[in-house]
């Protein structure tokens, strides 16, 4: 067994040894092993002893992770990582509508505040000066920005181009109060009325409305869908059974730059991937839609433009603004994600929170039910009775939505509906 000088330890250096090589020139000599376990020559050149070995050191402190393979080093500018990372991002398996949103919160908060910076000089504390003016703005814009950064730095540590992550020892950021508000029963009534006469008086230019968003909306009340997966929805997603009515939501509308609105193959998650049983006053405007279109339109979604293509969110919730103000409610912050709101609040006091959580496809129970629970493939109908209990157009029973809110159930349903606020339908789905 060799009995000779220690082997120098990975991602140091040996003895420096300094030499005069020309009229007030020195320089400085090491070996350093690098990550790959190779001992490789570094030097430096000064006018002195001293400002050589100083050099030398720096130039060993910035030392690239994977010696001469490696791209990234403590001395990268942090522009280089985000130009790396964002080839990455192109080569991920996740919806083009998330990479948009990465590629906007880079873009406009994150690299102006981090440019001038090399990786080694972006210290835990600069980090959180950063998340803490965003959150300044706002929650939201903080949790993008850092969700975006954690994304960064992790590919800067893979490529071993810095020690640790420093956003790990920022302040945790606490998701603020949120009051999840529904609608009252009222203003649902107030809603219908005012959609079914929109643009149907006596001497309206133009065209006569078509009734799509009308309908739209009803199959909202209906099934607390995202705005985007009802406009989605295709006579092959619906199953009219002899028990009730079910729909399979497995697509979404976005819209992209480059490609306009089209409808996406998977919803915002995969438990958003689902069958629902529909309530009959929703079940009766799908029967209605479904028999004005042909046979051989059974991919075409339900609702859509004269050319068959989708309807976009854009048309559809500047028209659902004009309902608003013919039934008065224009300054009620009322948007159609109220409606998921709305059945979240009567699924959530009538059958539960379990209820609530897997009729909305949330994903809080999909790591249990993938892994380690056989997937019950029956279909549960008794969320559809609640929502047409309280909710139908004639006598509803108001009973949940009148009943006032507790604490605990303001807690549950911000949980539940949080992911859901960002708005992020029209861009494309997580």
């Amino acid at each position: 067994m060799s009995r000779g000088r220690p082997r120098t330890t990975i991602g140091t250096f040996g003895q420096i040894t300094v030499t005069v090589v020309g009229p007030r020139r020195h320089r400085a000599f090491t070996r350093y092993r690098d990550v790959d376990g190779r001992l490789r020559p570094v030097t430096a050149t000064a006018g002195s002893a001293r400002a050589a070995e100083a050099v030398l050191k720096r130039r060993l402190a910035d030392r690239a992770g994977y010696g001469h393979g490696g791209v990234l080093s403590p001395a990268s500018p942090f522009g280089d990582l985000c130009e790396l990372w964002l080839a990455d991002l192109e080569l991920r398996d996740i919806s083009e509508g998330t990479k948009d949103n990465y590629r906007d919160d880079l873009r406009l908060h994150v690299r102006p505040f981090f440019d001038s910076y090399t990786l080694g000089e972006i210290t835990t504390g600069r980090t959180e000066t950063f998340i803490k003016t965003e959150r300044a703005v706002s929650y939201s814009r903080a949790k993008h920005s850092r969700t975006v950064l954690n994304q960064l730095f992790g590919f800067a540590l893979r490529h071993d181009a810095i020690g640790r992550n420093p956003v790990e020892g920022t302040s945790p950021l606490p998701r603020p109060k949120h009051h999840v508000q529904a609608m009252t029963l009222s203003q649902v009534q107030a809603i219908r009325a005012a959609a079914a006469r929109w643009r149907a008086e006596p001497g309206v230019m133009g065209p006569k409305p078509d009734g799509q968003v009308r309908d739209a909306i009803e199959i909202l009340l209906g099934t607390s869908v995202r705005p985007g997966e009802v406009l989605a929805l295709r006579p092959c997603d619906v199953d009219d059974r002899p028990r009730g009515m079910v729909i399979h939501v497995r697509g979404t509308i976005v819209n992209q730059a480059g490609r306009g609105t089209f409808r996406q193959d998977h919803p915002k998650t995969d438990a958003s991937v689902r069958q629902l049983p529909v309530p009959e006053f929703a079940a009766v405007v799908i029967r209605r839609r479904l028999s004005q279109m042909k046979p051989e339109e059974r991919e075409t979604t339900i609702f859509h433009n004269r050319t068959g293509g989708p309807l976009t969110l854009h048309n559809f919730r500047r028209t659902f603004r004009e309902f608003l103000v013919l039934a008065n409610l224009q300054d009620s912050g009322i948007t159609p994600r109220w409606y998921r709101r709305t059945g979240a609040t009567v699924l959530s006091r009538g059958l539960g929170v379990d209820a609530a959580a897997s009729f909305l496809g949330h994903t809080s129970k999909a790591v249990t039910e993938a892994h380690y629970i056989e997937p019950d493939r029956t279909i549960d109908f008794g969320p559809a009775e609640a929502l047409e209990l309280a909710l139908r157009p004639v006598d509803p029973d108001g009973a949940l939505l009148a009943r006032p809110e507790s604490d605990d159930e303001e807690d549950v349903l911000d949980q539940l509906l949080g992911d859901d606020e960002r708005g992020d339908d029209e861009r494309g789905a997580a």
